[in-house]
């Protein structure tokens, strides 16, 4: 019998990290484009076409009311709030499935996440796009995207969380993919709202996706060691 310290840090089907760390060097790559060319002024014919791009006359997306509130909607499926109560109800559930290691590897994930985002924020401090109205509420520095970058890391960290847990490929890249697509989803209802220039969202989401692989490569030792340092600091049963 395995004792539940070695049940709960047991093999699973984790993501190759050669695979992760080939996927995040692809979406750093793209990142750093972006943060060399926005500074010079490179994207600005890019960001201005993108975001003037299916709008009527006063400058508000074509389409009827119901849809912007879906779009309104599915931005708040990448608010902060709702990010974190997502990955506190996940890594719970991770703990009592007795997959510690990659609850573990989730929080730590998003939390650095959200720091290297907000450092990025700091350190380009680009003003948010004012020729189309703000359809939402929005403040902070424009680049990179926060709901792009934090809801790509996070749905795809979770993705890659739940995924361990199936032995099937299928599944896993089911997983991984549909993560890649909400959070792209996301990403873009930001330009439909106004509040970003497609240059900020697209960094954004190369960003957080490439964070979440990195982070899957990187941090997953240390999810272990955290987990053998807890069960050794448990009294024994």
């Amino acid at each position: 019998m395995s004792s539940p310290s070695q049940s709960a840090i047991a093999p699973r089907h984790r993501i190759d990290p050669r695979k992760a760390l080939i996927a995040a060097a692809t979406c750093w790559t793209a990142f750093a484009f972006f943060a060399w060319a926005m500074p010079a002024g490179r994207t600005a014919q890019f960001d201005r076409l993108g975001l003037l791009f299916w709008r009527a006359e006063d400058l508000r997306p074509l389409g009827p009311p119901l849809l912007l509130e879906w779009v309104r909607d599915l931005t708040a499926m990448g608010g902060f709030l709702q990010l974190k109560l997502y990955t506190i109800f996940a890594v719970v559930a991770l703990f009592w499935l007795r997959c510690r290691r990659e609850g573990m590897l989730l929080a730590l994930t998003v939390l650095s996440a959200s720091l290297v985002n907000v450092a990025f924020k700091a350190l380009f401090g680009r003003p948010r796009p004012e020729i189309v109205p703000h359809l939402t509420e929005a403040g902070g520095a424009s680049f990179p995207s926060g709901h792009s970058f934090n809801a790509a890391s996070t749905y795809i960290a979770l993705a890659l969380a739940f995924a361990a847990l199936s032995p099937r490929a299928s599944v896993r890249h089911t997983l991984v993919i549909g993560a890649m697509f909400l959070s792209l989803a996301i990403a873009g209802s930001r330009v439909w709202l106004g509040v970003h220039w497609p240059s900020d969202v697209m960094a954004g989401w190369l960003g957080g996706a490439g964070w979440a692989f990195l982070a899957s490569a990187l941090l997953y030792r240390p999810a272990e060691t955290a987990v053998h340092a807890a069960d050794e600091l448990m009294p024994p049963n």
